[in-house]
């Protein structure tokens, strides 16, 4: 976001003339409070002579150099530039550091930091005689702006001046300058009224910036005065409020660095800036009012010229470093994904996972009359700030599954009204619910409520109200620009106007969401309107107390005798006005009156006054003010991820409710609430990737023709006029400077993007060249930045063929390559571009949607854009967190009229689950009845395989038809080792894919045999819509290993036609066999390639000669199933093929079996570059993660790692910079005859020669065997860990596709490296599988013959279609749709 959109009306809507009054008032109240202050000051001038002078302080001189760590880690270095006196009458050193920033640190503090004094140092002064009168403060403010560039060496002698006469005099504070917010600020809690305001500006010119705290950076560099603020932010802090939360203990392991991102209005707006200059952030180290000496140091740094800042830190400790691999595996690895696609109903059984959990007591708590959601208090909601609103799609879900599981009309729910103030969300909401919609919170409380259309519309009955107020000025992304509640921002409009809608509509339940370092302690004093008067000490503040301001409560006493509020400090969530009840005693829940201090005959009293006066506890009572009605609350903390979407977004809920007893203000129903939520607590089953879209989707497809159509147009064209970025002054530059600097990596290594001034790239094959045509320069240095990082872990990954999820939005010293959680998503904010480097696009905003638990497809749309869609979903609540919350809502009463106590409750809880509820169909075609009319599968299979060349001819050739679109030249270039391909039209030596590591040869394809359609529709013609696989068959399977692939009810299944896709030299045909006569779970897929059967490359000598045909793959899902789960990606279990023109009579099926183990001995010869020499990488790498490896807080983490084996994951070999040019695999000679036996029938020995082909296989590992031409060409291969939960692993396999796991024939450990293979020591390689096929002739396919037929009378009458042939489960799901 850029400066002009941040630089914007501070919230209050104040005219010129409003501003310049305040001004001259601002000036007239520091006059005052100066010369009312410098008396009491000459006051205590002896005391603090006689203080000071038995000391003798030591003073340094300006231009000394200093060092400080602040609490994100980052260290900055910066040179003092004067000594002077701050508000509190303490000194410190104005810093000024070479970032462009500046604080100030008190005498005490400032040895810690010193790490070079200037040349001439000043040694501690004398006292002087004569004292200097400082200046006034009025006058000195305009005789600093009068001030000259030739007058800088007359004031800093002044200063040098009234520094030395301090040990005879105190100088004379200098009052802030007060911003204009600060004064309405201070006016707003002093009594006066609530100004409403037009928050409608901020998100006109930004959208919100909601971001969790833990995504978001710790405390900047911030202006401090005091030392308790100089100590606060030296180091992290140890408090337990969220602030703490946000900071990453440099003692912990840096998985907590990645997370850490900055707010786009700090990066976005130096992205556009072209030339280098100090940057100003608001509320930063600065001192109001001071200007700093202009010293050696400062002299030394030209006008306008950035210091590169140090700030960033490179992850070097490994992810999970706690752990051993064998507990990663067990505890951190994902599920297969089982055939589940983003399209299908994946929202919907998360939620109804949570149903099954609570179901019983959910039951039980709606039968009930006095529950939440049962025929009696039937659910009313409410909402407001609702943007997606979630809560009420929850809801409609619970609704849905409850009903599929037979609890059919048990909750009653109904969506009474939405509050919305944007444009585009009130028209989303419009669509998609049924209820009042309220376009302003604020105005929710009139008289007469206007919604939407103007119409006056009175807000409907409600009993549970949800709202999840604006965060932007509570965000911690906002570091520099937060405010509190009462500063007349949006975040606090929008919550007090919810506390309005409370207190007036008096709902008897409602819950709150905003960010973890909201100010929730005064928000729930707003609510409750009970201060525990033992926090009144505490932070409950965004900002600190100022030292002029007083920290007590003021009360006055009207005529009624009430002790009303006057003026309330930031700490309290008090109004003013609210009149005092009486205090509570301890945990007692009766009421005790307050009375007014006898012997105070002024018009007020301060708190601490009426405290002694009614003996009150401060540390264990709690005071009362009065409220229209008792609200209890209750805050927890929730993250995404604990509920099943894989996304990390740390929030904070509140939940509010009314108790039975309104004197009981200790009732404890939220506990309960909060045992259940944590009940609900379901880990992420599936990655990231299974929540996005398949490339070929028509969403994608709509936005990629967009990038291709004028509007991308005109972007490219302004993108290749764009300057050098490393050649110029853009103020991104340094970033990207310092990052490669901390990384050990060249300056102008580039060998991802190989990119360049005006629009020059040359991009990996699989990347959308499209978007990086409209991406800027710093965004493509970024993306070799942040791959390189990723080969540059000890365990090192390719992020173009392992899940990555970067923000490209953030600047390099602020985004990591990794997340703590790998295969999870950070948090989505509304102006985030995040790209995915293995898919090679970017996220969009329906996945952004789909990532948050918003059901994407089930919604009415209309022209939203993707920043639309973005700020959506960047805004809206998770939908399985708030879902939990809402349920907990309905069932906490339930809970705690069984339990009896707290104790209780974990024990009902977990005998809570529903029991036998899901409906079973079975197919009746396997019910006992004899199967009539199935014919062999082989016929079909065989004309399939005679289709194959076809079906190369029409399938994917290039990345620019991925999409479902079709290349507009016939002119390919096609490697001859790696098979990779391009259409000519995207290969230039401007901007396009690079090939110049391929041996490519020109490939024709004639446009009529690479169309798609008429290919699909001949396709569609010849596959029958189920198949299924004899008793027999699957019995030999099974008696593998004792069922460990889990198929043997696979025979009961009907595999029916799933899905047809278009993929790269070939068509995949996908059957599956689903639960519930094909309505539920996947429990098995049959899949058929047709094209190439194998990827493999070609030489002259084998002319072009390919495998073609048909490849069919059973796999069972079983194991991901059922107990005990088996996690990762599961493996086919059966296998065949089909040649073409193959005069074979049946198929030839062959099964997997248990691998063996044997011992090779893998010997290397020559030397070619690493991956990671070749991507920029230096010994400065080394360097940094030796020295990670041996801090105190890693040593015993690496010791147990280097104790398992496992030091690989922390430091690299001692010859990482080389590869072998060539690999020789031998027998081990020691070798028993068995081994030897199944090594030579393996066929893996031999000499194997690296390729020169770059970025189309995994870390560019590819050795080709050198065999001759009528043997199988083997390849040895680095298959990726895509989740990365643990390290790659070498494989040999007869195909180049390392996802073709029939082809594999030997995994080599783990722990082998391919620089092992030049080391002798590291030869013999034990633990070698050896992986196992065997031929069976049982198992068959067979096509299921249909009896359904579908006729079109041609006769006049009203049967426009008859359908005949079905059974009853079939006609019944027929008629339900």
């Amino acid at each position: 976001m850029s400066d002009e959109s941040m630089d914007i009306d501070d919230g209050h809507g104040s005219s010129d003339m409003e501003m310049k009054s305040r001004r001259k008032r601002k000036k007239r109240i520091l006059e005052e409070d100066a010369d009312s202050d410098s008396v009491s000051e000459e006051k205590k001038t002896d005391d603090h002579k006689a203080k000071k002078s038995k000391e003798v302080p030591t003073y340094y001189a300006a231009g000394t150099r200093v060092s400080k760590e602040f609490s994100d880690g980052e260290t900055y270095e910066g040179a003092i530039q004067e000594l002077h006196t701050v508000e509190n009458g303490e000194k410190c050193y104005h810093v000024k550091y070479d970032d462009g920033d500046s604080e100030d640190i008190d005498q005490d503090e400032i040895n810690f930091y010193i790490i070079a004094k200037a040349e001439k140092p000043i040694a501690s002064k004398p006292k002087r005689k004569k004292s200097i009168k400082p200046t006034p403060p009025s006058k000195k403010k305009t005789k600093r702006k009068e001030v000259g560039k030739n007058d800088v060496k007359e004031e800093a002698q002044d200063e040098e001046e009234a520094m030395t006469s301090t040990t005879k005099k105190k100088k004379e504070p200098t009052p802030k300058v007060v911003k204009e917010e600060e004064v309405v600020k201070t006016s707003s809690r002093f009594g006066r009224a609530r100004k409403k305001v037009n928050y409608s500006l901020f998100d006109q010119e930004e959208s919100e910036v909601e971001e969790d705290e833990f995504d978001a950076p710790p405390n900047r560099k911030k202006a401090s005065s005091t030392k308790k603020a100089a100590r606060g932010r030296k180091k992290i802090s140890n408090d337990d409020d969220d602030d703490s939360e946000a900071m990453v203990d440099s003692s912990e392991e840096d998985d907590d660095l990645d997370d850490v991102v900055v707010s786009e209005d700090e990066d976005d707006s130096s992205e556009e800036e072209e030339a280098v200059r100090p940057v100003k952030r608001k509320g930063g180290k600065k001192a109001a009012g001071k200007k700093p000496i202009v010293d050696s140091s400062a002299k030394d740094t030209k006008e306008g010229k950035k210091k590169m800042s140090e700030s960033f830190k490179p992850s070097d400790v490994p992810l999970f470093s706690k752990l051993s691999l064998e507990e990663i595996k067990k505890t951190k690895e994902y599920l297969d994904p089982c055939g589940m696609e983003a399209t299908d109903d994946i929202i919907d059984r998360l939620v109804g996972d949570q149903v099954d959990k609570i179901g019983e007591l959910l039951v039980r708590a709606l039968k009930s009359n006095d529950s939440l959601g049962s025929s009696v208090l039937p659910m009313k909601l409410g909402t407001a700030c609702s943007g997606t609103d979630a809560p009420s799609l929850a809801m409609t879900l619970v609704q849905e599954q409850m009903e599929l599981k037979g609890l059919n009309k048990l909750f009653h729910f109904d969506h009474k009204f939405s509050c919305e103030l944007e444009p585009f969300k009130q028209a989303y909401l419009a669509r998609n619910f049924d209820s009042v919609l309220y376009p302003d919170i604020v105005k929710l409380t009139d008289e007469e409520p206007r919604d939407v259309y103007g119409q006056v519309q009175n807000i409907p009955e409600f009993n549970l109200f949800v709202a999840g107020t604006s965060c932007k000025n509570f965000s911690m992304l906002r570091s520099t620009k937060r405010i509190d509640i009462e500063d007349k921002g949006c975040s606090g409009e929008t919550f007090l106007a919810a506390v309005e809608v409370l207190f007036k509509e008096k709902p008897a339940f409602a819950i709150f969401e905003n960010v973890q370092n909201a100010p929730w302690a005064k928000m729930q004093e707003y609510i409750t309107g009970r201060v525990k008067l033992s926090s009144c000490e505490d932070k409950k503040a965004i900002k600190d107390v100022k030292p002029g301001e007083k920290k007590d409560l003021i009360f006055i006493q009207d005529r009624n005798g009430d002790i009303i509020v006057d003026r309330v400090p930031s700490i309290y969530g008090i109004r003013c006005g609210a009149v005092v009840s009486g205090y509570l005693k301890g945990e007692s829940n009766q009421l005790k009156n307050v009375e007014w201090p006898k012997n105070n005959k002024k018009k007020e009293c301060t708190l601490t006054e009426l405290l002694k006066s009614n003996s009150i506890a401060k540390a264990n009572d709690t005071l009362v003010f009065g409220t229209d009605c008792t609200y209890c609350t209750h805050t927890m903390k929730a993250d995404t991820k604990n509920y099943g979407l894989p996304q990390t977004r740390f929030r904070t809920y509140m939940f509010v409710w009314r108790p039975d007893d309104e004197a009981d203000v200790n009732d404890d129903l939220g506990e309960y609430w909060e045992a259940i939520v944590k009940h609900l607590h379901s880990p992420v089953r599936h990655s990231l990737h299974s929540f996005i879209l398949n490339v070929d989707h028509d969403i994608i497809r709509v936005f990629r023709e967009a990038l291709n159509g004028p509007a991308g147009r005109q972007t490219k064209r302004l993108t290749f006029q764009e300057a050098d970025f490393w050649g110029g002054t853009n103020a991104n530059l340094p970033h990207n400077q310092n990052v490669r600097k901390a990384l050990g990596m060249d300056d102008l290594a580039r060998s991802l993007l190989s990119w360049g001034p005006h629009g020059k790239k040359q991009v990996p094959p699989h990347y959308w060249l499209e978007y990086l045509n409209c991406s800027e320069q710093r965004r493509l240095d970024l993306l070799e930045i942040l791959h390189a990082s990723a080969l540059r872990d000890a365990e090192s990954h390719d992020s173009s063929f392992s899940s990555f999820y970067w923000n490209l939005s953030q600047n390099a010293s602020k985004e990591h390559h990794r997340t703590a959680c790998p295969g999870i998503a950070g948090c989505v904010t509304p102006g985030g571009d995040f790209f995915l480097p293995e898919e090679g696009r970017p996220l969009l905003g329906c996945e952004k949607l789909l990532v948050q638990g918003i059901p994407y497809f089930r919604l009415a749309l209309g022209n939203e854009t993707e920043v639309q869609l973005g700020d959506l979903a960047g805004n809206a609540m998770s939908l399985t967190v708030v879902c939990a919350m809402m349920l907990s809502a309905v069932t906490c009463k339930q809970l705690r009229k069984e339990a009896g106590g707290l104790s209780n409750a974990t024990k009902i809880l977990s005998m809570a689950g529903l029991k036998n509820t899901k409906t079973k169909m079975t197919n009746p075609l396997f019910d006992g009845v004899a199967l009539k009319g199935c014919s062999p599968a082989f016929p079909f299979l065989q004309s399939l395989a005679n289709l194959g060349l076809r079906a190369i001819s029409s399938s994917i050739w290039c990345t620019c038809e991925t999409s479902g679109t079709s290349s507009l030249t016939s002119q390919f270039l096609q490697c001859k080792v790696c098979r990779v391909s391009c259409c000519r039209n995207c290969v230039s030596a401007t901007a396009g894919y690079q090939l110049k590591s391929h041996d490519t040869v020109d490939v024709e394809v004639p446009p009529e045999q690479h169309s798609l359609g008429n290919f699909l529709a001949e396709l569609r013609n010849i596959l029958p819509p189920s198949l299924i696989f004899n008793k027999e068959g699957i019995d030999d399977i099974a008696n593998v290993d004792g069922d460990c692939h889990r198929v043997s009810t696979l025979s009961k299944y009907e595999f029916c036609l799933h899905r047809i896709k278009r993929d790269r030299k070939k068509w995949l045909v996908c059957y599956m066999a689903r639960e519930n006569n094909n309505t539920g779970e996947a429990v098995g897929e049959f899949r058929i390639t047709v094209g190439e059967i194998k990827r493999e490359g070609f030489s002259s000598s084998k002319d072009n000669a390919v495998e073609v045909g048909v490849k069919g793959e059973l796999t069972s899902f079983q194991p991901a199933r059922t107990k005990p789960l088996v996690y990762g990606k599961i493996d086919p279990c059966a296998t065949f093929t089909v040649l073409r023109d193959s005069n074979e009579s049946q198929i030839d099926w062959k099964v997997k079996m248990t691998d063996s183990t044997v011992s090779l001995t893998v010997k290397g010869e020559g030397e070619t570059d690493s991956p990671r020499v070749e991507v920029g990488l230096n010994d400065d790498t080394t360097k940094s993660l030796d020295s990670t490896a041996k801090k105190n807080h890693n040593s015993k983490a690496f010791a147990a790692a280097k104790k398992l084996g496992e030091e690989r994951r922390w430091k690299y070999s001692s010859n990482w910079k080389v590869w072998p040019e060539k690999i020789i695999i031998d027998a081990c000679p020691k070798v028993s005859s068995t081994e030897q036996n199944k090594i030579d029938s393996s066929g893996v020995c031999g000499v194997y020669v690296r390729s020169r082909c770059r970025q189309t296989v995994n870390q560019d590992a590819l050795w080709v065997h050198e065999g001759k031409c009528d043997e199988l060409t083997l390849y040895i291969l680095i298959r990726p860990n895509v989740n990365r939960t643990g390290p790659d692993t070498a494989i040999i396999s007869s195909s180049i596709d390392h996802t073709d796991a029939s082809s594999v024939l030997a995994i080599l450990p783990s722990s082998w490296e391919p620089c092992d293979a030049l080391k002798p020591e590291c030869h013999v390689l034990k633990d070698v599988k050896l992986t196992n096929w065997e031929r069976t002739a049982r198992l068959e396919c067979k096509i299921l013959k249909s009896n359904v037929k579908v006729d079109s009378p041609n006769d006049v009458s009203d049967v426009f279609v008859s359908v005949s042939g079905l059974n009853k489960i079939e006609s019944s799901l027929l008629c339900n749709g």
